[in-house]
């Protein structure tokens, strides 16, 4: 494999250092993870996940978020958190996904020209 920046049409280099295969512009994940993507391991990504466990506190834990880099990228953990406590208010999860999904879009719009991986979960307690 190799890690290079993609480039645009000019030739100039957009966005994060990616994993590409060595001779193709594939699969380009800016990743060290990649779960079920077999060319990716061809070019050195790990396919076993990293496993944390928590334990959760009743009253205190009151959602998770589930996300992708794209959401993390242009969202605080701290900004996410008081997005998502608004709509736990209104017992809102898909509400909660779809506002975050849509604020990491419109950032990521106003920075870069190509969008992708922007994934959210939000589950209540």
């Amino acid at each position: 494999g190799r890690i290079d920046s993609f480039k645009d049409f000019y030739g100039n280099s957009v966005g994060p250092m990616r994993v590409w295969l060595k001779d193709a512009n594939s699969p380009g994940l800016a990743m060290s993870r990649s779960f079920g993507d077999i060319a990716a391991t061809r070019a050195g990504t790990i396919v076993d996940p990293e496993i944390w466990e928590f334990s959760l506190y009743a009253g205190k834990d009151r959602f998770i978020v589930l996300a992708s880099d794209g959401v993390w990228e242009f969202i605080s953990s701290e900004e996410c958190a008081e997005i998502v406590n608004e709509f736990y208010e209104q017992n809102d999860p898909n509400g909660a996904c779809e506002f975050l999904v849509q604020e990491a879009t419109h950032r990521w719009r106003q920075c870069e020209q190509i969008i992708d991986d922007i994934t959210c979960v939000v589950l209540f307690f």
